[in-house]
């Protein structure tokens, strides 16, 4: 097995980081939280002479999993996760398109396998655990590649920001506690792509971050 490399597609009105993870030796991959641009995913995909294998979800929000359904139904893979919290919202990601007015074919969807704190997501040699995040959403969950020390932290944590948290379900506090018990506590030298703008490393958002203050 090669290498684990990261690409980053914005899809959505939202410039959302649908993200493919793939084994640069096998070509094979995973692509995590499609929100849309179900053809412009496709396209990159098979540029690049991509094989995606599973569809990971970090959570339930439109921009995250609004493309996730017409994504399984093309390439006949399944969709793994976010945690059963996240149920309510992905049963609503249509109603989600409208209270935002945006013009997105999102559909509603239940995944084929949910997530819980401890278990493990995986392709090729290329492993990952999951933690569940809640805060921004109720079934936020994480992925981590211990080995790489590499995570995909979707919209928890960002670079110089966290999630926002006064969406249905989200807790501020809750999603401070996750951040403090479960993200930090993977080490500083921890890089990581997040659900929206660049990506950081653990340990300069726990010094710079102004939201990570007296964690």
């Amino acid at each position: 097995m090669g290498k684990l490399q990261a690409g980053i597609i914005p899809v959505t009105p939202f410039q959302q980081n649908c993200t493919i993870l793939f084994d640069d030796e096998t070509r094979e991959g995973v692509v995590i939280d499609p929100g849309g641009d179900v053809p412009t995913i496709l396209e990159v995909v098979s540029e690049n002479g991509i094989t995606l294998r599973e569809i990971w979800l970090t959570h339930g929000h439109i921009d995250h999993a609004g493309g996730a359904d017409e994504l399984r139904e093309v390439l006949g893979i399944p969709v793994i996760g976010p945690h059963e919290a996240d149920l309510p919202l992905l049963q609503k990601l249509e109603v989600q398109a409208e209270k935002f007015g945006v013009k997105m074919a999102a559909r509603n969807l239940v995944p084929d396998r949910w997530l819980n704190e401890g278990d493990t997501v995986s392709f090729g040699d290329h492993v990952f655990e999951v933690f569940h995040c809640p805060g921004h959403a109720p079934g936020h969950v994480i992925y981590y590649n211990r080995k790489q020390k590499f995570a995909h932290l979707g919209d928890v944590l960002f670079n110089g920001s966290i999630g926002r948290t006064d969406l249905p379900g989200g807790d501020h506090e809750t999603l401070l506690a996750s951040i403090r018990d479960k993200v930090l506590p993977l080490g500083d030298d921890v890089g990581f792509i997040c659900g929206h703008g660049p990506g950081s490393r653990i340990g300069d958002e726990r010094r710079n971050n102004p939201f990570l203050r007296g964690l």
